[in-house]
């Protein structure tokens, strides 16, 4: 397959490009774009975390998970890469570990009173 059209163009128009392929819910797209843009500015949050939602949606959850752990390791109160890293954990039947997450995504969040209840 021809990689050449995910990988080309600026940062930003390589970063666009793959909005648009989420936008349109071609998640696989949008990885492969976002895959190589990660790759070159790893330190950068909104492109992993765009790519941890790509996976996520296209039922990539290891991928999903590794990604999100990135984040979280780098930034402990990324209140949004907690929430989808519980839900991704969730998803793989992990449900203690994706409570443990749900709960600091509540917290930071400040929705300490809807916070979810045992996840089961």
């Amino acid at each position: 397959m021809d990689t050449t059209y995910y990988g080309h163009g600026t940062p930003a128009e390589r970063w666009e490009r793959a909005r648009m392929f989420f936008d349109a819910r071609d998640y696989a797209a949008a990885a492969r774009v976002l895959g190589g843009l990660v790759e070159e500015v790893p330190e950068q949050t909104g492109p992993r975390l765009l790519l941890a939602r790509a996976y996520y949606h296209s039922a990539q959850l290891k991928r999903a998970e590794a990604e999100l752990r990135i984040i979280v390791e780098r930034d402990p109160v990324e209140a949004y890469a907690r929430l989808m890293l519980g839900r991704t954990l969730q998803r793989q039947g992990r449900h203690e570990e994706a409570g443990t997450h749900l709960r600091i995504a509540s917290a930071l969040s400040g929705d300490v009173d809807r916070s979810p209840g045992p996840v089961r």
